[in-house]
């Protein structure tokens, strides 16, 4: 592989890596913002949602089902732990951290109990598992949906959060909680649907991710760190930062892993730490 090609090739598997972790940590980003919930368990919707597609692709051999079903059937765990757990704990951060990390525990074994330790990978449709070449660089089809995909998520949760009156709630909410509770906005209600978009977002995430990354017991804990620094890095409740950390943390990652693999953890960490020290809310955060 000539060097150009070298460039190009870990630019687009950067991206497309960057795109899956946009799936995961956008929802994250947002209960961050909105509830200032540490939610330890978010990788685990991610699993249980690449589990949960799994199963819905091998009984209906249809793919979109897959996102849809692992999706749906995330939210509704998301729902059952804001409102019977984590909202009893609200402004309880060690509260919230030692409650996650139980259910994180508690889905792990119960994923191992149903699906098993072996690793799996969702089945998907035969137009996505080719390649294709342009200018003699050949390009994965499912990278480049992977890609598509987070686009078309970015581009819905802009217009949902820019453009509609739900979204001017959750803004409100992310910028003064107290301020909009006392203007009559019900923002118990609006965390409860920001953090079952946020879970139905890391399921959707698992189910893309488990076409080609495969899925077992230890995902959840293997995203979870990049999750959070993306989230870090582009600042708490920004979409525009979880887009740009994403692209940052994909890259940084690839070419970290493809150039010094013995330093991978290095050059992933190290420029998030530099970013921290210039700016300690993030590139998008607010002070």
């Amino acid at each position: 592989m000539s060097r150009p090609d070298f460039w190009i090739i870990q630019t687009f598997n950067g991206l497309s890596y960057g795109a899956l972790l946009f799936l995961l940590a956008s929802g994250l980003s947002l209960i961050f913002g909105v509830m200032r919930i540490v939610n330890l368990a978010h990788g685990s919707y991610f699993m249980l949602g690449a589990y949960v597609g799994l199963t819905v692709a091998l009984q209906t051999r249809s793919f979109v089902l897959a996102l849809l079903g692992g999706a749906a059937a995330i939210a509704l765990i998301g729902i059952g732990m804001e409102r019977l757990f984590l909202r009893r704990l609200k402004g309880q951060t060690l509260g919230q951290v030692l409650m996650t990390v139980g259910f994180a525990l508690i889905f792990q074994d119960l994923a191992l109990l149903i699906w098993g330790g072996d690793p799996y990978s969702i089945p998907v449709p035969r137009a996505l598992t080719g390649s294709f070449t342009v200018g003699g660089v050949v390009f994965s089809a499912y990278r480049l949906f992977l890609i598509a995909l987070a686009a078309a998520i970015a581009i819905a949760l802009w217009l949902l959060l820019d453009r509609t009156r739900v979204g001017a709630l959750v803004r409100a909410a992310v910028d003064d909680a107290e301020m909009a509770q006392g203007v009559g906005i019900n923002v118990p209600r609006a965390s409860l649907g920001v953090f079952a978009l946020g879970s139905a977002l890391a399921a959707l995430g698992g189910v893309a991710g488990g076409g080609f990354l495969g899925v077992y017991p230890g995902t959840d804990f293997e995203v979870l760190p990049y999750a959070f620094v993306v989230v870090i890095v582009g600042g708490l409740g920004s979409l525009p930062g979880a887009i740009v950390g994403s692209v940052l943390v994909g890259l940084l990652d690839n070419f970290g892993k493809a150039l010094f693999p013995e330093l991978s953890y290095f050059t992933l960490f190290a420029p998030m730490a530099l970013i921290l020290a210039i700016r300690p809310t993030g590139l998008f955060g607010r002070g």
